[in-house]
């Protein structure tokens, strides 16, 4: 799978050893940065451009990592068509793609280790979307509230 991957300083080494895993596992990772620690970066400089890859198609899924997550998962939602989420078990890493259509998730690098955030990758991509009714008419309506007017 083509995965596309960002963080700023929070997040620096888990993501590092995040494309080593990726790279090992046989996935074509793309690198948004951050390139080097630098502890006055911004994530939306790096989170942004991942977001825009995903919703148009140049990377399949992405991966986001700020210090919290958070962030990272607020920057990623305000570009359309994308559908991110702070993630921090495996039962949402697998059921926010089958139900949810989650395209991108979010770890934060300071409050998982490389071990649970592993885990936590390795299932988001593993898993498929079901294309249930129920779910597309949901992802349906959550897609309408992209284009409503402000």
């Amino acid at each position: 799978m083509r995965v596309g991957i960002a963080t700023d300083h929070g997040g620096f080494g888990l993501k590092e050893e995040m494309v080593d895993r990726l790279r090992a596992a046989g996935h074509e990772v793309v690198d948004f940065g951050a390139h080097a620690m630098a502890p006055d970066d911004d994530y939306p400089d790096y989170v942004a451009p991942l977001a825009r890859a995903v919703a148009s198609g140049k990377v399949e899924r992405g991966v986001a990592i700020c210090g919290s997550g958070v962030g990272a998962s607020v920057c990623a939602n305000k570009i359309p068509g994308v559908r991110a989420a702070l993630v921090n078990d495996h039962f949402s890493a697998k059921q926010g793609v089958e139900d949810d259509h989650m395209n991108i998730l979010c770890i934060g690098g300071r409050t998982v280790g490389p071990a649970v955030a592993w885990d936590l990758v390795d299932t988001f991509l593993a898993a498929e979307y079901s294309r249930a009714k129920r779910h597309l008419r949901r992802l349906g309506k959550v897609a309408s509230l992209e284009s409503v007017d402000k």
